[in-house]
């Protein structure tokens, strides 16, 4: 079992990730212990996930590693985002799931999935 997953971000760009992962994703931000909080960043949880966000000096976007997000409703979760305007990217090339890729405020990427139900058509 995973207890979370980090993500990289620039230095002061913590009301960019409230922003986003709160938001518009709907989670919580969550304390940090104030050892690790002196170090910048953010962390949130909600929808089953607990996402960190983590300073790099030589800051660099995650364009192909990512976080799949696994979700309920995949079509509002899309909706959601493109009305805040990040545009998504539907990909159907996994049997089973429907799925599209969106990129947080800094570039990192983010996978979003829905089981297809049985019987059920992929759109």
């Amino acid at each position: 079992m995973i207890h979370h997953v980090q993500l990289a971000c620039p230095a002061g760009s913590e009301d960019a990730l409230r922003g986003f992962y709160s938001g518009v994703l709907g989670l919580d931000e969550i304390d940090k212990p104030p050892v690790l909080d002196r170090r910048g960043g953010c962390w949130f949880r909600g929808h089953g996930v607990e996402l960190h966000l983590g300073v790099e000096a030589d800051f660099r976007p995650a364009r192909k590693a990512h976080p799949g997000l696994l979700v309920t409703g995949l079509d509002e979760w899309a909706d959601r985002l493109t009305a805040a305007g990040y545009p998504v990217t539907p990909d159907s090339d996994l049997p089973g799931m429907r799925r599209f890729y969106a990129h947080d405020p800094h570039g990192n990427r983010l996978e979003f999935l829905e089981p297809i139900a049985a019987g059920q058509a992929d759109r």
